[in-house]
């Protein structure tokens, strides 16, 4: 019997389940968007018993998929998980009930905590980025936490009696998944961690001078785990058929695009152009604090190995600014007319959009500022408007990569690129000739669900995954990805729009 792995991927406003084969091609996928809750301006929330109704539904339907094609449930060996990072879940350890709604990772709500722990330190937001590699922003868990603390009543007396329990989406599912309340697992991996504040890069774990710093008992988090280990086994009543099967893989989104892109040695970054855009630089084992606006991370870790660390430059808004054209604007009716208004027009007609619904995230971190169009004229269409649209990721993208260059010593010759965005044939070649450098796209871009499916698939022993992290990296460096590859055709300015 052939073996299969599956992949939950859960995303900013959708979930996906999708299996692959012992070549790592993909086989099937079920997918489904989920509830966004706006409760005011720069507030995003989502209902975590959504995140995990959404999870649920697509694995039963791409397993029913699945058996039609002919398989056997029973050669499914392995599931690896990853998710939307940062965004924070906090639920009662008793009735294994979520305690408020999720605070998104985009969710600007911390303006003022923010402030006030940046004007408690001399080192301003850079307070404790010596333990966890990040600065003090709205983005990371640690203050949206705070933010729960300051402002649910029921969520601190949880906190202070040791009843919660707190996690980022991973965690949430997998303690679900594995038995919830009657013995649920609560888990989280190094990436995943890595993104909340509270851990240490250097040691890889939680630390006590951030919790102090933040205010956090140490009794409501979750354990520290590789990448790519054993999380727990299914064990959920909706999903009976997989009673046993084991999580083996986990890893935040970008971190597993990472691994999904095979970005295994140092100097190689991908970009995944999703609901934001986030560049990854691979930095091996060395760890590279950045003082350009950049921020240190970990970027995978493999049972028995070492942690790759990275440096990775953060967009807010991408993908999510096409929906806005269609959903708040009506200037379109899918997201797939951008490509074509945009290629109907030779360029921008002068329009500059600046895409700051969450603020600006890397190298700027303004979360003050708002978004903006400028430079319309009666000569301005929707086909401008499109184009600039596109533009306005690509522009904070060469940002970003600038930045790289300067801190990493690796000059970066290509970038892999995969997500939503990177469908766009026109998008992919304005990225070419902003950046100036090759952009290539594989042809298959599950890359996230790949890079989870992988960690799974390794431990596990599974195809061509067999031998463990080294063996089959070795093998990956022999092969040939098929890749569409866009070269710079002119040299694109601008970049200062932003500035």
């Amino acid at each position: 019997m052939p073996s299969f792995i599956g992949a939950i991927d859960n995303g900013t406003t959708s979930s996906r389940f999708l299996i692959f084969d012992e070549k790592g091609e993909l086989v099937i996928g079920h997918q489904l968007e989920y509830r966004q809750i706006f409760p005011h301006p720069g507030w995003v929330e989502q209902d975590p018993m959504d995140i995990l109704g959404s999870v649920v539904t697509c694995i039963n339907g791409a397993l029913r998929k699945f058996e039609l094609q002919g398989n056997d449930l029973r050669s499914l060996k392995g599931i690896g998980i990853t998710n939307q990072r940062e965004t924070t879940v906090v639920w009662d350890k008793h009735s294994g009930r979520p305690l408020h709604n999720a605070i998104v990772w985009s969710d600007t709500r911390t303006k003022d905590i923010v402030h006030q722990f940046s004007e408690s330190s001399e080192k301003g937001a850079d307070a404790v980025k010596d333990i966890c590699g990040l600065p003090i922003t709205t983005y990371f868990s640690a203050v949206k936490l705070r933010w729960l603390l300051e402002n649910s009543q029921e969520v601190k007396e949880a906190h202070d009696n040791g009843t919660m329990m707190f996690g980022t989406v991973d965690s949430w599912l997998i303690y679900n998944l594995t038995g919830g309340k009657e013995g649920g697992v609560h888990v989280t991996d190094v990436t995943n961690a890595s993104r909340t504040m509270l851990m240490d890069i250097k040691t890889l774990k939680w630390s006590d001078r951030c919790l102090k710093f933040f205010g956090i008992n140490a009794d409501i988090l979750p354990e520290i785990k590789p990448s790519s280990t054993m999380f727990g086994e299914i064990n959920f009543e909706e999903l009976s058929q997989l009673k046993g099967v084991p999580i083996a893989g986990c890893l935040g989104d970008q971190h597993a695009a990472l691994v999904g892109q095979h970005c295994f040695q140092v100097g190689e970054a991908k970009n995944t152009y999703g609901t934001g855009c986030f560049m990854v630089f691979n930095t091996g084992t060395q760890i590279i604090p950045s003082n350009m606006g950049l921020l240190t991370t970990v970027g995978y870790q493999f049972e028995g190995e070492p942690a790759a660390y990275a440096l990775e430059g953060s967009i807010a808004v991408a993908g999510s600014a096409i929906k806005w054209l269609r959903d708040n604007m009506g200037i379109i009716k899918s997201t797939e007319e951008v490509n074509d208004l945009a290629a109907a027009a030779e360029d921008n007609g002068g329009v500059v959009f600046v895409t700051a619904f969450s603020g600006l995230f890397a190298p700027y971190w303004r979360p003050d500022v708002r978004g903006s169009i400028s430079g319309i004229s009666q000569h301005t269409t929707k086909h401008h408007l499109a184009r600039a649209t596109l533009e306005a990721t690509c522009f904070q993208t060469r940002a970003i990569l600038d930045a790289m260059n300067a801190e990493s010593g690796h000059p970066l010759k290509t970038l892999r690129v995969d997500g939503g965005l990177s469908n766009s044939d026109i998008c992919m070649q304005l990225q070419a000739d902003i950046l100036g450098i090759e952009v290539s796209r594989p042809q298959m871009r599950e890359s996230t669900a790949l890079g989870a499916a992988t960690a799974a698939a390794i431990h596990l022993g599974i195809g061509i995954w067999k031998g463990g992290f080294k063996a089959f990296t070795e093998r990956e460096r022999g092969s040939k990805d098929i890749l569409q590859t866009f070269t710079p055709t002119t040299t694109a300015k601008g970049k200062a729009c932003f500035k």
